[in-house]
């Protein structure tokens, strides 16, 4: 039976949220395959070569623990997204962080992350403190144009991050494997990973990283 663990991440290091952390709870999993919160060109040749050359680890926190990870094991990587993030979604940030209380909701949750690591980062907590941030920026754009249009852009990028996986497990076979995206995501993933499942009637469990109930 093919089984995914699903670790929700950040993509910068801050305390104990880190590369050498990751890499031991990837190590402790020793996955087969590694899905990633990621399109092709993160991870470019050139970055292969800085590091399979020089040792240079890549800046993104989820790719240096991968990295770290290669040093002992042997694995498929695979990025599952299909685009980056929208500009709108680019301008949204930009614009909702102008707010005072936001900023101290972001340095508060950036606290959480850096004192409890990832232990935060998959937690019932982490879930609810992420969404008192979007009630908060919904609040601040008031239903506008531009609050349809980010969700329409974020649901266009989480979907075929779950369609690729299937579509990977459909052509192969792993004991194994992990899917580590950002934190932000982690409530909205949970959900297609649950609607997914009652539709692809296929022998793949789940199981939600940190003593999370199975998601069979």
């Amino acid at each position: 039976m093919c089984h995914i663990t699903f670790i929700s991440t950040i993509h910068k290091e801050i305390g104990k949220c880190n590369a050498d952390e990751l890499y031991k709870i990837i190590a402790k999993i020793s996955p087969e395959v590694i899905f990633l919160e990621a399109i092709d060109e993160t991870y470019s040749g050139y970055d292969e070569f800085l590091f399979s050359t020089y040792g240079e680890y890549h800046k993104k926190l989820e790719l240096s623990a991968i990295q770290k990870y290669s040093h002992y094991n042997s694995f498929q990587y695979v990025p599952v997204c299909e685009t980056g993030l929208s500009d709108a979604f680019h301008e949204k940030i930009k614009l909702v962080c102008q707010n005072r209380a936001l900023q101290e909701m972001i340095d508060n949750f950036n606290y959480l992350a850096a004192k409890n690591g990832f232990e935060f980062l998959n937690s019932l907590d982490c879930i609810n403190h992420q969404e008192e941030m979007r009630a908060l920026e919904r609040q601040i754009l008031n239903n506008s144009e531009m609050d349809k249009k980010i969700n329409e852009d974020i649901e266009a990028y989480e979907n075929p991050m779950i369609s690729n996986i299937y579509q990977f497990f459909k052509h192969n076979y792993f004991n194994s494997a992990i899917f580590m995206c950002g934190a932000a995501h982690r409530k909205s993933i949970i959900e297609k990973i649950e609607n997914h499942k009652k539709v692809e009637q296929v022998n793949l469990t789940w199981t939600l990283f940190e003593n999370s109930p199975n998601l069979r």
